[in-house]
């Protein structure tokens, strides 16, 4: 008998309600159980594997999980998007202990060991303050610290720097500065409100919202939550430059929320997450304004880069897919309209998002989603690989 992909009756679905195709074979196989694995722990540890010593660089697995491995329990799997962009929906897969009570989920970065850091607000019936918690690449958590970040953590970004270390930079939207850490939370550099920009008093709003890297050891930041300026400083943490600043013309910014270097073309340029303004928009090095990119923008909080692939989460309810022309290939896990920030999780709707407001690529292709939502929501969306 053929092995060849079919659309089969009783398949699982997509959310767009397509058939998603799985072999015959393996239909028959399974005696009808067309049902899928969504327990956390199994998915995930089929799917990568641990991290190994720090002396080693982390090396990930085969990302993608095929069908017929889901098709193997009694409870079907949550499918989003379509095509080639299918992803198994896992919400909640990284969790805290119990002392560790997660608020708004606002950050994430992965170094090079695997290791997961999440920033979060801190709930208020937390035991413990710690605002950065640290997960495996298998979503096993590690520790926690950070409890100077209580309240106000927002964007976290990371980069390896000329020594060959990994560092991570902390946006503080409560205490409204940018903070430099190793990857254990030792402070090595913070900046507060940017006088030297000659754009600041001590009366203009200055709330950081997330930091981008450039080529040459550069270092933005997005003030997206005070005065819309964007200030560039130097490897060294010295002051380069200011541009931006709030309006809808080109060249500024309305709630600069995300930034992000795009390196997939010749130039490199910066890429803003314009929130306000529901667009992205393109700026040289230097911080003059090339172009806007507005096709499925809604109110796009951050972006990430993988091959020829632009993540944005969008505070409006989807994870959006962006192709080498910035065009949308696929808008995951749609939930707009909502009105479920602060209801119980109880009226959650699986496979759709309430307010994702940062998003990564995994070491190994999956997507992991970081949602504002009071008691934070961490969300993995995992590759499937279909039959061949």
């Amino acid at each position: 008998m053929s092995d060849s992909l079919n659309q089969v009756p009783n398949s699982p679905r997509n959310e767009d309600g397509d058939r998603v195709a799985v072999s015959r074979r393996t239909l028959l196989n399974q005696a009808g159980r067309i049902a899928a694995a969504t327990a956390l722990g199994g998915v995930a540890a089929a799917a990568l594997a641990a991290a190994p010593a720090p002396a080693e660089e982390y090396a990930p697995r085969e990302m993608t999980i095929t069908l017929e491995e889901l098709i193997s329990d009694e409870k079907a799997p949550v499918f989003v998007g379509r095509g080639e962009h299918t992803y198994v929906c896992q919400h909640d897969w990284l969790t805290p202990p119990d002392s560790i009570a997660f608020g708004d989920t606002h950050g994430l970065a992965q170094d090079s060991q695997g290791r997961i850091y999440v920033a979060h607000t801190v709930h208020p019936s937390s035991k413990s303050d710690d605002a950065i918690c640290v997960f495996d690449a298998d979503g096993k958590f590690l520790t926690s610290w950070g409890a100077r970040f209580k309240g106000g953590a927002h964007g976290l970004d990371l980069r390896r720097e000329a020594d060959g270390k990994e560092y991570l930079y902390h946006c503080d939207v409560a205490h409204k500065v940018v903070v430099k850490t190793t990857l254990t939370g030792e402070v090595l550099w913070e900046t507060a409100i940017p006088k030297q920009a000659g754009v600041y008093t001590d009366q203009t709003p200055f709330t950081p919202t997330n930091v981008a890297f450039g080529p040459d050891g550069s270092l933005y930041v997005t003030d997206g939550y005070g005065s819309d300026w964007i200030t560039q400083f130097d490897k060294n943490g010295d002051f380069v430059r200011v541009f931006g600043g709030k309006g809808s013309e080109p060249g500024k910014v309305s709630q600069a929320h995300g930034i992000w270097l795009d390196s997939r073309g010749s130039e490199p340029f910066l890429v803003v997450a314009d929130r306000a303004n529901s667009r992205l928009q393109y700026f040289t090095l230097d911080g003059k304004h090339v172009k806007f990119v507005t096709n499925g923008m809604r109110r796009p909080c951050h972006l990430d880069i993988r091959g020829d692939l632009v993540l944005v989460p969008d505070l409006s309810s989807v994870i959006t897919l962006l192709d080498r022309d910035n065009k949308v290939v696929a808008q995951l896990g749609d939930g707009d309209p909502t009105n479920l920030r602060g209801r119980p999780r109880s009226e959650y709707i699986p496979g759709k998002f309430i307010h994702p407001h940062d998003a990564m690529f995994l070491k190994n292709g999956d997507i992991l989603v970081a949602e504002w939502v009071p008691t934070g929501r961490i969300t993995r969306l995992q590759r499937v690989k279909r039959d061949a």
